[in-house]
């Protein structure tokens, strides 16, 4: 099970930083991403994990604002977003790898999470 948290309203330009806790049971020892939806589209990529946090991925279009992370210790991954944009503004949700390769794919992904709204204003 993963719960991802950290959503909100925030201004264009701000910052928020997503949390997602894995129980033990999701896996969480294996690749982890953040990928993100908006109504009337496919869920896309955002960002992933290696097991071990020494590789990570990046759409284009979030490259140098967001940041992922990961601590194995606690079973959490973060997604930091900053400088955030009004298309940035989605349901954003983490997901539990089907191996220890960040993949960009959701196909890639076995286990995901109920999701977190982030709202931008212009």
């Amino acid at each position: 099970q993963l719960q991802a948290s950290g959503g909100g309203l925030v201004q264009a330009g701000g910052s928020l930083r997503l949390s997602c806790a894995a129980s033990k049971r999701t896996n969480s020892n294996n690749a982890m991403g953040w990928f993100r939806q908006t109504p009337g589209k496919e869920r896309e990529f955002v960002a992933s994990i290696s097991r071990n946090g020494g590789n990570k991925y990046y759409a284009d279009n979030v490259q140098g604002r967001f940041t992922i992370s990961r601590d194995r210790a606690t079973n959490m991954v973060y997604l930091q977003m900053n400088s955030l944009e009004p298309d940035d503004a989605a349901v954003y949700y983490c997901a539990v790898s089907r191996s220890s390769y960040p993949g960009r794919r959701l196909t890639d992904f076995a286990y995901w999470g109920q999701g977190t709204l982030v709202t931008v204003s212009s």
